[in-house]
């Protein structure tokens, strides 16, 4: 107890006399406490070079870079700030204790020996990870990489290299670093679903992941008990993929979520989108609307920010303006603009949405409505000749209108600035390399074609006058799942004049639905069926996502 006291005075001490030296020659002193390291600004210098000197390079903001030193009279010094200047690096120099120089130090230990491209964020050693994407084609095959990993002699980088290439080759969505009593369990999510990965990754070999993730994101290595979000990049050879951050603590440490933003996702067509012939011909007729709002509704994760940007990409035009007011910003678009809430600063959907309409905006998108006074504004932005797209929480489409009513909104606005809600959720797309045909026994047929006869008019029904239905197998190409990526069932409901009425009368949400049935309304469990006897999914699928198939 008495030698850690001594050793704490003795550091306080230390510190106080760097503050000291610091205020004496006027340069800065730098709180190491409180101080994220940059990866790419401890590889513009060598490590042997760095510690002989007591230098850390550890911030870097363009050509900008933070350097913190030991002895401002070192002549080694003065000859690295020389070279790193002559390199077109503008030098910010802060004074630090040797114990906090040897603390920066400690973090090369995350830089990869062969320093490859620095791609945003993140640097990788190319043909490695080049290797690493060949090869890493299954779980199964990512399962025996980190069984066979040795802990003792590679690299974390190498480790986090292994995960990384993993996940991308296997259409990965978000990666799982979940934290237990004695391991760490490791799990990446595919097509909607968790998969085990590794359930007994050592505890010390976690702490080094998570120093080098916090590194790469730009988080502060020091904060244990707070959540935190960052995000870096990963630079392929024909595309850029962004990975979002998200660490909370936990009983027994710190855990991680990796959420991974394909571009190629948002690069979808609303052809792409899966939506029937019927359906895709409803909102194509309402994207041509210069004005009222489309609402997608569903949970998260439920494929609504790809659908809203494959309407702003459909309607991307010259002659419109495009703003868009996001949390976060998951997506970047060309030739839209993108901002992004801060309610720190007191850019929040609301107060953004009011300087957006400043800007002599065309279309809108608003990540969510989420409050009363952004409902507001978006509704009036709506009937004042903009076009809004934005995203509310129901769990149907006819129960957003219940939820804009607990949102404090007039009734008698909704059904001017309404002109299309899209409910939706994600099913998993069989295989079509492997599925096999499956028999369809009298009981099936009877129910099916009594379903197919009860759907509105608008539905062509000779699509469907052989039914097939397929069922899950497994192969090399959906890495023995059975299943292929996903696919988006919909709920389209209009709003049209005979629906005002009903919602200026403030009618339950049975009786809004029973009138949108009868204008021809097909609902999400609907959709599904008619894309299971279609052959692109299950009913099993069909009845995780929407409940008990009513017949």
């Amino acid at each position: 107890m008495v030698p850690d006291f001594l050793a704490k005075l003795r550091r306080e001490g230390e510190e106080r006399e760097a503050q000291r030296k610091a205020q004496k020659i006027g340069i800065q002193y730098l709180d190491v406490s409180t101080t994220p390291v940059k990866l790419e600004a401890l590889s513009l210098v060598p490590e042997e070079k760095a510690r002989q000197i007591m230098v850390a390079p550890f911030q870097l903001k363009g050509k900008e870079l933070g350097l913190a030193a030991f002895d401002t009279e070192n002549s080694g010094l003065k000859k690295l700030i020389e070279e790193l200047s002559h390199n077109g690096y503008k030098i910010d120099l802060f004074i630090a204790s040797k114990t906090s120089i040897e603390k920066l130090l400690e973090n090369y230990k995350f830089v990869p020996k062969a320093i490859g491209e620095i791609t945003g964020k993140i640097q990788i050693e190319k043909n490695r990870f080049e290797n690493l994407l060949k090869d890493l084609t299954s779980i199964k095959r990512i399962k025996k990489s980190i069984l066979d990993f040795d802990f003792q002699k590679a690299q974390i980088g190498e480790l986090l290299e292994i995960i990384l290439a993993g996940a991308l080759n296997n259409r990965v969505s978000d990666i799982h670093f979940e934290t237990e009593e004695k391991n760490i369990r490791l799990r990446y999510r595919i097509d909607g679903l968790l998969n085990d990965v590794a359930s007994d990754l050592p505890k010390e070999v976690y702490g080094y992941l998570l120093s080098r993730i916090k590194l790469l994101s730009g988080l502060k290595l020091n904060i244990q008990d707070k959540p935190q979000d960052g995000r870096f990049s990963i630079n392929l050879e024909k595309k850029s993929i962004e990975l979002r951050i998200s660490l909370i603590p936990s009983e027994y440490g710190e855990t991680i979520v990796m959420r991974i933003l394909d571009p190629d996702i948002i690069k979808i067509t609303l052809l792409q989108l899966g939506l029937r012939k019927d359906d895709l011909a409803i909102i194509e007729e309402q994207l041509k609307s210069p004005n009222g709002m489309i609402l997608n509704t569903g949970p998260t994760g439920s494929g609504k920010t790809t659908t809203l940007y494959s309407f702003l990409l459909h309607k991307r035009n010259p002659e419109l303006k495009i703003i868009t007011i996001e949390d976060p910003i998951e997506y970047h678009l060309e030739d839209i603009e993108q901002t992004q809430t801060d309610p720190e600063a007191g850019y929040t959907f609301a107060g953004g949405l009011k300087s957006i309409m400043r800007q002599d905006p065309d279309i809108i998108l608003i990540g969510e409505i989420r409050d009363e006074e952004t409902a507001e504004i978006a509704i009036q932005a709506s009937l004042t000749g903009h076009s809004v797209f934005s995203t509310v929480h129901a769990n149907s489409a006819v129960g957003a209108i219940p939820r804009l009513l607990d949102l404090k909104v007039k009734p008698g606005s909704i059904g001017p600035a309404l002109n299309l809600i899209i409910a939706q959720r994600l099913v998993r797309r069989l295989c079509e390399n492997c599925r096999i045909s499956k028999k369809i026994l009298p009981e099936l047929k009877t129910k099916i074609e009594k379903f197919l006869r009860s759907l509105p008019k608008r539905i062509n029904k000779n699509e469907f006058s052989e039914i097939k239905i397929f069922e899950k197998k497994g192969c090399v190409q959906c890495a023995g799942l059975g299943y292929k990526g996903r696919i988006a069932i919909f709920e389209l409901l209009e709003i049209n004049d005979a629906m005002e009425p009903l919602i200026n009368a403030d009618v339950t949400e049975v009786t809004i639905k029973q009138e949108a049935k009868k204008q021809g309304m097909v609902t999400m469990q609907e959709d599904g069926i008619l894309k299971t006897i279609s052959g692109l999914t299950t009913f099993e699928e069909i009845e995780n996502v929407t409940g008990p198939i009513k017949w």
